[in-house]
């Protein structure tokens, strides 16, 4: 089977995550917990009822608005906070290794509707 998760607008990168964490330790933790409410809503909308048991693979297509922030600082903050989230809402049993077995990323420019899709694929 597979699960689409769009999540509306973007999310921090990982110089923004960085930034926080070196200025307060707690104004990081906010941030990622900001952005896991964000996740969170998406999921209750998006992925109402689901529970993979199976292994996955996760392929993520970033819309952004435009070119400015460089692909690898918008994903590897996002995807750290999506997978977390989809684990903390019950989707995913974990995201260690046995549960998801990768990842790709595609980015797209979307001026009028940036978002983040997610295509979860039941392995096996």
């Amino acid at each position: 089977m597979e699960y689409l998760l769009t999540i509306p607008g973007t999310l921090p990168n990982l110089n923004d995550y960085i930034a926080a964490e070196r200025t307060n330790r707690h104004k990081g933790a906010k941030m990622k917990a900001d952005s896991g409410k964000i996740v969170a809503a998406a999921i209750r909308q998006c992925l109402r009822g689901v529970r993979i048991e199976k292994t996955v693979y996760m392929e993520y297509t970033w819309y952004e608005p435009n070119k400015r922030r460089d692909k690898d600082n918008v994903s590897s903050f996002g995807r750290k906070v999506i997978q977390d989230s989809l684990v903390d809402a019950g989707i995913l049993k974990d995201d260690g290794w046995k549960h998801v077995v990768g990842f790709s990323d595609r980015f797209e420019v979307d001026k009028d509707n940036p978002r983040i899709e997610v295509l979860i694929k039941e392995i096996k």
